[in-house]
């Protein structure tokens, strides 16, 4: 398959490594009921990921990661083309979003596209950039809580995929930010 674009993963998660409960829950990341009011950064800011996003093209997301996103009072890709895979969604059905029923489909509109840099969000969607060897960096937060089970992006891999550490940065209410490249004909 001939990508013109390269994935970028920018993940929220506990220290245990999950991105959600099982549930889907992620109140412990973004505060949502209070939840020990999550992750704080010092400054109110939002640990680099506006920033981030600036840096990007386009999003690519699973249909869980859009149910979470969907119901928000302000809508955080304004300006960025955001492509969802689901295979139930309808087409449609937001205004603000692609639905594409298939991976190969949602890169190859990517490539269409002309993207250069796609954040890629979303357990299962990460480990599918991850497996076919689209994903050049990750950010990963790791918020100061074990939530013992839950979701994570990374799962059975078909071989080890080795990183190389760009940086680590803490943030005063706990987290932990690293950035990893990763690393081509290791």
């Amino acid at each position: 398959m001939d990508v013109s674009f390269t994935a970028h993963v920018f993940l929220g998660m506990s220290v245990d490594g999950f991105i959600a409960r099982l549930d889907g829950d992620i109140a412990w990341l973004t505060g949502g009921a209070d939840e020990n009011a999550g992750p704080d950064d010092g400054e109110g800011g939002d640990f680099g990921f506006s920033e981030f996003v600036s840096g990007i093209d386009a999003l690519v997301m699973g249909r869980a990661t859009y149910d979470v996103i969907a119901p928000f009072d302000e809508w955080p890709y304004q300006g960025r083309p955001v492509h969802v895979l689901s295979t139930t969604l309808e087409v449609g059905a937001d205004p603000r979003i692609t639905v594409h029923r298939s991976f190969d489909e949602a890169v190859a509109a990517g490539t269409a596209a002309g993207y250069r840099r796609v954040y890629v969000d979303g357990g299962r969607t990460v480990h599918q950039f991850l497996r076919a060897g689209l994903v050049v960096d990750l950010t990963l937060s790791r918020v100061p809580v074990l939530i013992g089970t839950g979701h994570t992006p990374f799962g059975e891999l078909t071989a080890d995929i080795p990183l190389e550490h760009v940086r680590t940065q803490t943030y005063p209410g706990g987290m932990v930010q690293s950035t990893y490249r990763v690393r081509r004909n290791a």
